[in-house]
């Protein structure tokens, strides 16, 4: 079993195939072309922050306890070429300058994202990051310099989704001015703008400046080769680092050249054994396939750690000789930028659109905890249906504490297919320190029932 890729979804394989078929009966070769292994690339805005204390925190294995199990990892090796005819895969040692050909019965495919880096002037300059891996983040920590010399520089952040508001916040906590450059409508393009729009108004409050409708034209470096500003159409943003939050492409590459089919979002395309479509002995999973939104019915790019591990236990049953499955997604993720905590899952109302949905909203405030008790802090809730079905489709809740894991009660019911109306009797738990005795997603539920009845009698 050759396994390319060192982190969540190649060592989930390979841990998952030696744990079925023990210590001696299948030789499993990984290979990583970094630094580190086995550790959470979604910690890293909050190590970056100080939040996490010590980089080796995110190493969840490391190389030497993975070769302890007879897992031959090899650090510091890239895969440069998959000869599929052949069965076997071509290595550069980085450090040593060696090329070598091994041979492989299984193939797992797990190269990852890579951060959008748009071909736009400056990018290449020194102090301009992207944040996909350990080695990123140090790269960046390493360009910051000692907080106390951050008051009084600037940091810009290009864009604003995930990735660019737990960056923002990351470098407000290491003392920088910071902006954030966000070519849409209002932060957060996976939300609907008019949730967004709470974000952007928690990120004023915050002290960071963000610029909606603000497309980079290009980077500004100094004499030194560093950067010294951000330019947009309508003007320049002074920057002493800039970290790219642009979203991440699937790396896929390596598997292109091999001929190897890719969706029209530019990830492997597998079948639900998460076996490479076409190809009995190649599977792939993580970041660098195409999942199936169990909503819409059609395939997307979604890049998140906890999709990696299930994609590496099924292939690491089946490469093993069990058997497993992954089924798809219903695209839920949480975040937040400080105290304010974002979750959605399913659909968008354009997503809605763009697959033929008719459906209809509802949006209400609420309180994550009952009114009376202390600390209870607003939240609001948007809940998207199905027209006349009263189907849930999507859930988007901006709030403070409390609110972002409230959604994984909605992801379960689009999952399981419910209607917003069952919902409505969903036995939530109940104490006035955790919630009101109307949980906010039970009352969006009766919200958008009522939403779905008017529009079935208009």
């Amino acid at each position: 079993m050759v396994v390319i890729g060192g982190d969540a979804a190649g060592m989930s394989a390979a841990s998952q195939a030696r744990r079925l078929k023990g210590p001696d009966a299948l030789e499993i070769v990984a290979f990583e072309r970094g630094h580190f292994a086995s550790y959470s690339a979604c910690g890293i805005p909050y190590w970056v922050s100080g939040d996490v204390e010590r980089r080796d925190d995110l190493i969840a294995r490391t190389p030497q306890e993975h070769r302890a199990r007879n897992i031959d990892l090899r650090m510091r090796t890239e895969v440069t070429r998959i000869d599929v005819a052949g069965r076997r895969v071509r290595a550069l040692d980085r450090e040593s300058g060696e090329t070598y050909w091994t041979g492989y019965d299984k193939l797992v495919i797990a190269t990852g994202a890579r951060p959008v880096r748009p071909a736009l002037p400056g990018m290449d300059a020194a102090g301009v990051h992207g944040v996909q891996t350990l080695d990123d983040g140090q790269a960046l920590l390493d360009s910051m310099g000692a907080p106390e010399n951050a008051p009084g520089r600037h940091a810009v952040v290009v864009g604003a989704g995930y990735i660019g508001v737990e960056m923002a916040e990351a470098m407000l906590k290491r003392g920088f001015e910071v902006t954030v450059l966000n070519r849409g409508e209002q932060p957060m393009s996976t939300l609907d703008p008019d949730m967004g729009r709470l974000v952007h108004e928690a990120m004023d409050g915050l002290g960071i400046v963000t610029v909606d409708g603000a497309a980079v034209t290009g980077i500004v470096a100094g004499p030194d080769g560093r950067v010294r500003e951000v330019t947009t159409e309508a003007r320049a943003y002074p920057a002493d680092v800039v970290v790219l939050g642009i979203g991440v492409e699937p790396e896929t590459a390596l598997a292109r050249e091999a001929g190897l089919p890719v969706g029209a979002h530019g990830g492997l395309l597998t079948d639900p054994a998460m076996r490479v479509r076409g190809h009995e002995d190649i599977w792939a999973g993580g970041d660098c396939v195409e999942v199936l939104d169990l909503v819409a019915g059609r395939s997307r790019h979604i890049a998140l750690g906890t999709h990696a591990n299930k994609h590496g236990q099924v292939i690491g049953s089946n490469v093993a000789g069990g058997y497993g499955t992954f089924p798809g997604v219903v695209g839920t993720a949480v975040s937040k930028v400080c105290d304010l905590e974002i979750g959605r899952t399913g659909l968008r109302e354009k997503d809605a659109r763009a697959v033929g949905l008719r459906y209809v909203t509802a949006t209400v405030e609420s309180t994550g905890r009952a009114g009376y008790y202390p600390g209870a802090e607003p939240m609001t809730v948007k809940m998207i249906a199905e027209y006349r079905t009263g189907r849930l489709l999507g859930v988007q809740i901006v709030g403070r504490e409390g609110a972002a894991k409230r959604v994984d009660v909605a992801a379960v019911a689009l999952t399981a297919g419910m209607t917003v109306e069952q919902m409505t009797a969903l036995d939530l738990g109940y104490a006035p320190p955790f919630s009101p005795v109307w949980d906010p997603v039970l009352v969006a539920a009766r919200r958008t029932v009522a939403a779905v009845r008017g529009a079935g009698a208009a």
